[in-house]
């Protein structure tokens, strides 16, 4: 059916049991279908390069499109196929160019590329994506080449007004360059947009935080008193439950500790282990007989296997431990609910609250192991070693602790 499109005309269409086509005219190849539901659409109709007819649409009629501006389109349509312009594959052209840019954006790359990959081959695989995606929500949905050094520096300058400390924005940072380093391996971009971003300065030299002797006592002191007060809070509710006829709960009075803080802490300092290496440790993973533990690899921040040798403290803290642990060949530590611990947060804050200890932190406890064997005159490189440092220049930091190397050092000039 051909007549003269008009928004009179158009408005008195009728709405028939099949669909229909109207060509205009006025404009050759320009043309509405009325769809039975009402809806009507506007095509522009022409025979591309290989002199087949094909279509492209238009739009759809309505408020965001009238008739007036469908035949202006339907006019430059024209226009271009009077230039030899194929506008259908033009349009794919564009909508596949579209696709490929929207591939390239930071958030289609973790999502398609390195989110399988970093699960596969990193434990903290999930946590620098994390990381990334809630530091950098406005660079999620922009190409990656697009993302500039100098947007970076402002990201910077604002998180160090907030009060964030520079480690931790370098942290950061080092994730989503870490990211971009992958995609520029894999040739999805051409460039890494911040190869020249040079990383915020750090006092290398900061001072390692550890336990005074007085604070140390005070642990012991609270973690034992602690222990005694979760064993008499026993007693009474198992002194409550006998009176009202309910099964009893295990008595911790059999037993050395009141629950996993005490050991948990205990092994920790005494084997400078990390917090996650700690919560994976398993039995297995306890020589009794030799008085080591072993940290696997795949627990390991470093992913490298090292073995920590038991004081007579640690050693005697695990015997006892194991009595009474929860999984004797699972977790050393496992959560309450038999898998793995979370965080003990809200325990570490109120013991150290109770110990009158501040500005220490779970990982200090690292920090002391290392800086306790030092001041012993352990090597460097056998700190190393035992704290599974990647690289020599992270164990300097405790060099100053060594006894008198640079008394001796200055001597030797006399």
């Amino acid at each position: 059916m051909q007549a003269k499109l008009s928004s009179t005309s158009v408005k008195r269409l009728d709405i028939q049991e099949k669909a229909y086509e109207i060509f205009d005219l006025d404009i050759k190849g320009f043309l509405l279908r009325v769809q039975p539901t009402g809806r009507k659409t506007f095509y522009y109709s022409y025979r591309n390069h290989a002199g087949k007819r094909t279509r492209i649409k238009v739009g759809v009629l309505g408020a965001s499109l009238t008739l007036a501006q469908a035949r202006d389109r339907a006019a430059r349509c024209a226009g271009k196929v009077a230039e030899g312009i194929d506008i259908q594959a033009e349009k794919m052209a564009d909508r596949h160019e579209a696709r490929e840019a929207l591939n390239h954006t930071l958030a289609a790359f973790l999502e398609n590329h390195y989110k399988p990959w970093a699960l596969a081959n990193f434990k903290s695989g999930q946590q620098t994506i994390n990381s990334v995606t809630r530091s950098f929500p406005d660079y999620l949905l922009r190409p990656m080449p697009d993302i500039q050094i100098k947007q970076i520096e402002r990201w910077r300058t604002e998180k160090l007004r907030s009060g964030l400390k520079p480690s931790t924005i370098n942290r950061i940072v080092s994730a989503l360059r870490g990211v971009l380093t992958k995609a520029l391996e894999w040739d999805v971009i051409q460039e890494h947009p911040l190869a020249r971003l040079k990383s915020l300065k750090l006092d290398e030299s900061k001072k390692a935080r550890y336990l005074t002797t007085e604070e140390y006592e005070r642990l012991l002191k609270t973690l034992a008193l602690r222990d005694k007060e979760l064993k008499a809070a026993r007693d009474r509710g198992n002194a409550f439950r006998e009176q009202r006829g309910y099964p009893l709960l295990p008595a911790l009075s059999l037993y050395t500790y009141g629950d996993r803080m005490t050991p948990l802490v205990i092994v920790s300092l005494k084997t400078g282990m990390r917090r996650g290496e700690a919560f994976d440790l398993s039995w297995s993973d306890v020589d009794f007989d030799n008085k080591v533990i072993t940290i696997r690899g795949e627990n390991a921040k470093s992913s490298k296997t090292r073995h920590i040798p038991l004081s007579a403290m640690a050693y005697a803290t695990l015997t006892a431990w194991q009595q009474q642990a929860p999984q004797p060949k699972g977790r050393v530590f496992p959560a309450d609910d038999g898998g793995r611990l979370d965080n003990v947060r809200k325990s570490w804050k109120g013991i150290l609250a109770q110990a009158e200890i501040s500005q220490f932190r779970w990982h200090d406890m690292r920090h002391d192991f290392a800086s306790k064997l030092v001041m012993k005159g352990v090597p460097l490189n056998t700190v190393r070693e035992l704290c599974g440092h990647a690289s020599l220049n992270t164990t300097l930091r405790y060099a100053h602790l060594a006894p008198d190397h640079k008394a001796k050092a200055v001597a030797l000039l006399d």
